[in-house]
């Protein structure tokens, strides 16, 4: 009987180590790019609605990272996709929201990080056994809630951006949070 060899999966050891510098990433482009959104976020303007835009575009290009190293190595893949084509889908309807003005943009961005942040709950819940995922959780959790106040913020009068740049940064300490967790969790294996 014939058998044919496979490629060995990625073990789930490097995995955590995979995620940890992707997710050290994620905290300092939030970090950045919250400190700019801030800054340029009294008027729509070309550096706001550029990083606008990029925001779920970088978050689609991470969970492709992600994807690639998880493939074999976790649960998490149709949950990336999912995230992946959001994401996508998101950068360009910000696109198109930004020559509607401020609350198009809080609705879509609204839209966009409460899917978000259910699809990081559902990835943080299949990866739990690894450890470092209860910030992932809570990240998402806040991320739905949040998401749903953008939405809501868009009706009221003086609608801003500000609060955006705090959801980012806050998302990217959770992300700082769960590479430190990982850390200490693959140590103590």
């Amino acid at each position: 009987m014939n058998t044919v060899s496979q490629p060995a999966p990625i073990a789930l050891t490097k995995l955590p180590s995979a995620l940890r510098r992707l997710y050290l990433l994620r905290f300092a482009f939030a970090a950045v790019w919250a400190a700019l959104l801030f800054a340029t976020a009294d008027r729509l303007g070309p550096l706001s609605g550029t990083l606008l835009v990029l925001y779920p575009l970088f978050d689609a290009a991470c969970a492709v990272v992600d994807l690639r190293s998880a493939r074999t190595a976790d649960g998490a893949v149709r949950r990336l996709s999912v995230n992946i084509a959001l994401s996508i889908l998101a950068g360009i309807a910000l696109a198109f929201a930004l020559a509607s003005g401020v609350p198009a943009v809080l609705r879509v961005w609204g839209v966009w990080a409460v899917t978000a942040g259910i699809t990081q709950l559902a990835v943080g819940l299949v990866r739990r056994r690894m450890g470092g995922q209860w910030p992932m959780l809570v990240s998402g959790a806040i991320s739905a809630l949040a998401g749903a106040s953008f939405f809501l913020q868009a009706d009221k009068d003086g609608a801003s951006l500000t609060n955006l740049a705090g959801y980012a940064f806050l998302g990217g300490v959770f992300f700082l949070i769960s590479a430190l967790r990982l850390k200490s969790a693959e140590q103590n294996d």
